[in-house]
């Protein structure tokens, strides 16, 4: 807990009690959650290690992605690789989910269920998101893969989803509020003729695969208003859209999301940490560490 007299969260240099201990007070609760969320150096540590594989994983993935490839031979690529590390990959058994990743394909939004009958194709687009459980953290990122030439159509959703995440990472800052990233995220793809999709958000990731608080990526007036402050960890996932942004649920299996109107979707995913100056992004694949950059997706413009 933050004492009356300690520097206050935000780095201005002021006692808490002459900077933000009123803000923080002036709701129910609110300091509660807020402390709840702000992560120790220790579990910030593990934060990072399970970030790091996590990305690891995602940069494997880049080379398991082929035509003639089943979604399920992803899957079992990335099972195996993440147990002999002697890791956990968190969707497997998550509500039911009955593999170690989501694979979704095309119209497929979010939540796709590998399988030996979903063979990838010339001209797929399909969004692999992985989560790791190293030593009981959850690192959680995502990328979307071009299966050989692809149409422009998709060409530009996956670019603007890529955009997306950049644009919403560089909002993450101490002091600012968190709709901040949703107030950098839809303008821009608004801009570009696509849309963000508000049913499916990113959340605070630390021990639990989903806590704490959401991370809208569109401008919603009924968010709550939260803080971003040193210490806190979570996702920056937004699902785009290339129609509307309205989307369904598949009744048979319960899991799969896809556009309501069949348009494509793509989306990216890092887990960020808050800092005393700005942000951290934790799921950097190797790749993208030694250039440091976000992304490294020379394909789409990103190197």
């Amino acid at each position: 807990m933050i004492g009356r007299n300690d520097p206050c969260w935000c780095g201005s240099g002021k006692k808490y009690k002459k900077c933000h201990m009123g803000s923080d007070r002036s709701s129910p609760g609110a300091e509660q959650r807020w402390l709840r969320a702000v992560k120790n150096a220790s579990q910030i540590e593990g934060m990072r290690k399970a970030g790091t594989f996590n990305g690891e994983v995602v940069e494997r993935v880049r080379s398991l992605v082929s035509e003639g490839t089943s979604t399920a031979a992803i899957d079992a690529a990335v099972h195996a690789y993440t147990v002999e590390h002697g890791h956990r990959p968190a969707t497997l058994g998550y509500r039911g989910f009955p593999r170690s990743i989501c694979t979704s394909i095309n119209n497929i939004v979010c939540h796709g269920i590998p399988s030996e009958s979903d063979i990838l194709k010339a001209g797929d687009i399909i969004n692999v998101d992985v989560t790791s459980v190293v030593d009981g953290f959850h690192g959680d990122s995502s990328e979307t893969f071009l299966v050989g030439e692809v149409s422009a159509e998709a060409m530009q959703v996956v670019r603007v989803a890529a955009r997306a995440l950049i644009a919403g990472i560089e909002a993450v800052a101490p002091g600012r509020e968190l709709q901040a990233v949703a107030g950098a995220i839809e303008p821009f793809v608004r801009s570009e003729g696509c849309s963000v999709v508000h049913q499916y958000t990113g959340h605070g990731v630390g021990v639990r695969f989903h806590e704490n608080f959401t991370v809208y990526h569109h401008l919603d007036s009924q968010a709550e208003k939260i803080i971003m402050r040193p210490g806190m960890t979570f996702t920056v996932e937004p699902m785009i859209n290339l129609g509307g942004y309205e989307v369904t649920t598949d009744k048979n299996d319960g899991w799969t999301v896809r556009t309501r109107d069949g348009s494509l979707s793509a989306q990216f995913e890092h887990t960020v940490l808050v800092t005393d100056t700005g942000v951290e992004v934790l799921t950097l694949t190797p790749v993208q560490r030694a250039k440091g950059v976000l992304l490294y997706r020379p394909e789409l413009g990103l190197q």
